[in-house]
């Protein structure tokens, strides 16, 4: 078994990247640095299906697919970009580092949790940005149980479905429950979910207690006709912006490889300028990419795009100078 990290006298369950496995984008290794980077990756390779039995989740396989697949980009995503007319990263040396995994343990549902919840905190106590790799979309919950030091928070999500239901199958900390079990914690007093679409987003309780609880709610079509700016108009003010997105809230076309793929779903750049927008309004605090299968697109454009949106994520916090030196 790979060694854990130590802090203190106390363990964090995180397993560094085996010697001979690929990086994302080739970075170093957390415990290769001698000072904590300003933003680090982290696998959560955790996919439970609800019958509590039977095999992972197709997300489980995903943070070693996005390792291999960011290799593609680690020759030449510091070129000059199109996309951000300039550096990807506005000209500033930002550290990066990939920290490996969580240590998750088979039929361990509460202890795999709670060694998220610490991994993460580990994170953000060495005042490092955690970018998530999920992983199913219950990751959420744990991740952001670590932000409890934190006073308001606005969780921006994006995705297909609501995410509100109390429970299924008498699990309450499922895929189906990251917004509900996230709107109960003390430092989110906001949210915005956008891309919302198709029957199977939610019921309608669920719609009306997300709303009920004050979650700004914008479906997928709304975005197509009103357009990007519209929606980050109704983006609730906050002292940090938690960005989760989940990528069936993609339209399929781009990312085919998800668990849930729903028609209609918003296009590359409409998420390009969602996550600038963000950027621009205050600091981001944490991001997750969940409910990749990418086991289901042999092409591997789902993967790609998956690696684009997140260093669009990190273009957009540089250019929004988030890491300039105070």
């Amino acid at each position: 078994m790979r060694e854990q990290y130590e802090v203190g006298r106390s363990e964090v369950s995180i397993l560094p990247v085996q010697a001979g496995c690929p990086t994302v984008l080739g970075l170093p290794r957390l415990d290769e640095l001698q000072q904590p980077p300003q933003l680090a990756f982290l696998g959560v390779p955790y996919g439970v299906p609800y019958t509590g039995s039977g095999p992972e989740l197709p997300s489980a396989a995903a943070p070693a697919a996005f390792r291999a697949a960011s290799l593609a980009f680690q020759p030449y995503y510091r070129n000059y970009d199109v996309d951000f007319e300039g550096d990807l990263f506005a000209g500033r040396a930002l550290s990066l580092a990939d920290a490996g995994d969580v240590m998750l343990l088979p039929g361990d549902h509460a202890g795999n949790l709670s060694r998220i919840t610490g991994a993460i905190s580990y994170l953000l106590d060495s005042g490092t940005v955690p970018i998530v790799l999920g992983g199913d979309h219950a990751v959420t919950i744990p991740v952001l149980r670590a932000y409890r030091g934190f006073r308001s928070l606005c969780v921006v999500q994006i995705d297909a479905h609501l995410d509100w239901r109390d429970e299924v199958n008498g699990v309450r900390e499922g895929y189906s429950s990251p917004m509900r079990r996230v709107s109960e914690l003390p430092a989110v007093r906001a949210m915005l979910q956008v891309g919302l679409r198709g029957a199977g987003s939610g019921r309608a309780e669920e719609f009306a207690a997300a709303r009920a609880w004050g979650s700004v709610l914008v479906p997928a079509r709304v975005v197509h006709e009103r357009g990007v700016a519209w929606v980050l108009e109704r983006l609730p003010a906050a002292d940090g912006y938690y960005v989760t997105i989940d990528a069936d809230g993609i339209d399929p076309a781009f990312m085919p490889g998800v668990n849930a793929p729903a028609p209609g779903g918003l296009t590359y750049w409409q998420v390009f300028d969602l996550l600038c927008g963000v950027a621009r309004r205050g600091r981001v605090v944490g991001i997750d990419l969940v409910e990749l299968a990418p086991a289901r697109d042999p092409s591997g454009v789902t993967l790609a795009h998956a690696v684009r949106l997140l260093l669009v994520a990190i273009g957009a916090m540089a250019h929004a100078g988030q890491f300039d030196e105070t």
